[in-house]
């Protein structure tokens, strides 16, 4: 006789938290979805519809809405954290007194602390204390495909295997494909980094410089990734798989990219507020930039494209000005000293 599916509760409910909701609940988890607008959850709750940030998507019947935080960590033996990073370790200290002893927290969250530049995992470790199970989910995904049951893969990183386990059965269905692995550092850094690079290859998109520069953007892009992840001690299959390069690849090339449109917007010669307005929702590469950035100068790596990225964000450079010195930079060996040169 198999065990009952586990207890969930989703704390965030934007496109990315509703998706995953709606995907768990539609795995057979008692799940209940945590959210802060009171008209979005009403309507999650009443009408199984989040009408601001999945129109015309149908959530599941049994996926259970409230803004009562208490209410929703009642009985959950299983926390998925999935807000932005900003509000990151508000909502852990928020959970914190109400989680129910030995509940794991998992989140899907992509970004570093803003300002001290500290990975989430270090962030959930000192406000959760010692002793409650951690995990990232990261990879691939945009949030309306899989609201919309189209074939997904993401990836699963915990200290503990047993619980990046139970965190990818509750997401591995007929049309989502949940992987595991134990590199937390390596999965936060491709899901955050890819963001900053989607910026530049939107950028060069919007300035219509073709097809070949995007590939060599997101290829030196990359590279990028690489070197930085080695100087912290990330495992380079991490990067090469889904939370890096698969990410990367989906955020530089897909419209439903945030970060991509943002880097769009500036190509063609709009203004970053004009832009962030136009999108309407958080764009994590305004604040990830400056965190990458500083982690770089950290461990003297050289990221010729974030930087230009930090720039062009800051407004010290035009989209032309970035494009000029990276042209201008010197010629080299693509792999001078190997891999991650």
């Amino acid at each position: 006789m198999s065990a009952a599916p586990p207890r969930v509760a989703v704390l965030g409910a934007g496109s990315w938290g509703t998706a995953l909701a709606a995907l768990i609940a539609r795995h057979g988890c008692p799940t209940v979805i945590w959210g802060r607008d009171a008209q979005s959850v009403a309507a999650i709750e009443r009408d199984h519809c989040n009408p601001r940030y999945l129109p015309d998507l149908p959530l599941p019947e049994t996926l259970r809405a409230t803004t009562d935080l208490a209410l929703a960590l009642a009985d959950a033996e299983l926390v998925l954290v999935v807000v932005p990073s900003h509000a990151f370790a508000d909502t852990l200290r928020a959970l914190a007194p109400h989680r129910q002893p030995g509940a794991g927290v998992a989140w899907a969250t992509k970004g570093f602390e803003p300002g001290s530049g500290r990975f989430l995992h270090e962030v959930a470790a000192e406000v959760l204390g010692d002793g409650v199970p951690l995990a990232v989910v990261t990879g691939p995904s945009f949030a309306k495909e899989v609201a919309a049951g189209l074939p997904t893969a993401l990836t699963v990183h915990s200290d503990s295997p047993a619980f990046a386990q139970k965190v990818a059965d509750v997401l591995h269905g007929p049309a989502f494909r949940a992987y595991t692995g134990q590199d937390m550092r390596g999965a936060e850094l491709g899901g955050a980094m890819k963001n900053v690079l989607a910026v530049a290859t939107g950028v060069a998109d919007g300035m219509e410089l073709g097809l070949n520069a995007r590939a060599g953007l997101i290829t030196r892009g990359l590279n990028e990734m690489l070197r930085l992840n080695q100087a912290i001690g990330g495992k380079a299959e991490t990067v090469m798989g889904l939370a890096g390069v698969g990410d990367l690849v989906l955020t530089c090339t897909g419209d439903l990219s945030r970060n991509r449109r943002l880097g769009l917007a500036l190509g063609r010669g709009q203004s970053i507020g004009e832009a962030v307005r136009a999108i309407g929702q958080v764009v994590e590469s305004v604040q990830t930039a400056d965190e990458v950035m500083r982690l770089a100068q950290r461990h003297d790596v050289e990221l010729p494209i974030s930087s230009a990225v930090q720039a062009v964000l800051h407004g010290d450079i035009t989209p032309t000005d970035g494009l000029r010195q990276l042209l201008a930079r010197e010629q080299k060996a693509e792999y001078p000293q190997g891999l991650f040169s």
